[in-house]
């Protein structure tokens, strides 16, 4: 068996699926549901010939072969529960769990980026996937232990923790601008990453993106969101260098409306405030110390773990 065509084969199917559910999470609309699945296609088929190619592959390939059993089987289930959504009368809600898969595919093959060049592309925006100079850089930065991705009492189900991603190219000597990047309601911080991961490994920024304490952000009543939002910024600027003069907080829905609610606040330690689909409930008091921009208007990506900031699309495994 020759697993290099295997890869050859499965690899660029996988991605092309990946690229196509993250198509529909940015343009899923409640009336345009069953004429975005029919736009679509069926890039699935291809991917579904291609898995059954793994099921033969030596043990000590283990590791990869898991990685992508598990992409691929989270993404195929993905599109069957999206065709099966747009049949369905009400079936938005169907396709927003659908959606669930992606960020589970994401988890699964990052770990395989710095070695497989055409899944180091997916993780990239578009315009820097030829980039050489750059996939070299974040290759022989991917060897060292304080980078990549991690996650710090996040697992599914649990409140509170958070996930992190240093870019590979990160450098002790160079202050790294961050963002803090807060899921939508019942979302969590661990599928939430993978929205924004793209954007930080092509810009250099550290990425947080936390899980609320609550089943929401403290958008009314008490808030126990903001001190421990504060507490997990704490511990990230306490081991990397990060830029003073560039710490953005974001969110999507209630994370855009908990955005004004934190951001907002005279104490907080945020320089750029960007929330999305979100809602000014209270008159702001320190607009004028905050750099705001609102993107109410653009289409985001919503996986089901709690939506997404725009992100671009395009051929990852050419």
């Amino acid at each position: 068996m020759d697993e290099t065509e295997d890869l050859m084969v499965l690899v660029p199917a996988l991605l092309q699926s990946l690229e196509v559910l993250g198509f529909v999470a940015r343009h899923l609309n409640p009336t345009d549901l069953y004429e975005l699945i029919g736009a679509i296609g069926e890039p699935e088929v291809a991917l579904a010939d291609a898995r059954p190619r793994l099921e033969e592959w030596p043990e000590h390939l283990g590791g990869l072969r898991t990685a992508l059993e598990t992409a691929s089987d989270q993404a195929l289930t993905s599109f069957a529960r999206l065709r099966e959504a747009a049949e369905q009368g009400d079936g938005i809600r169907l396709a927003y769990r659908a959606l669930r898969g992606l960020p589970l595919a994401e988890e699964a093959l990052y770990p395989f980026a710095a070695q497989m060049a055409p899944i180091g592309r997916y993780f990239l925006q578009t315009g820097v996937r030829g980039d050489a100079g750059l996939l070299e850089r974040l290759a022989q930065g991917s060897r060292r232990d304080d980078v990549g991705v991690a996650h710090f009492d996040n697992e599914a189900g649990s409140r509170g923790g958070f996930s992190l991603y240093v870019p590979e190219t990160y450098a002790t000597d160079v202050a790294a601008p961050l963002v803090m990047a807060l899921h939508g309601g019942g979302g969590n911080g661990r599928g939430f990453l993978w929205s924004w991961l793209r954007d930080a490994r092509s810009r250099g920024a550290i990425l947080i993106a936390p899980t609320a304490v609550g089943e929401t952000w403290a958008i009314s009543g008490p808030d126990r969101d903001t001190p421990n939002l504060s507490r997990i910024l704490e511990f990230v600027m306490g081991r990397w260098n990060i830029d003073p003069s560039r710490r953005l907080l974001t969110g999507m829905s209630d994370g855009g409306t908990f955005t004004y609610v934190s951001g907002l606040e005279s104490g907080s330690p945020f320089t750029h405030l960007a929330p999305v689909s979100a809602a000014l409930r209270t008159p702001p008091s320190t607009q004028a110390a905050v750099r705001a921009h609102e993107a109410g208007g653009t289409r985001a990506r919503n996986t089901g773990s709690g939506g997404s900031a725009p992100r671009s699309a395009g051929p990852a495994s050419s």
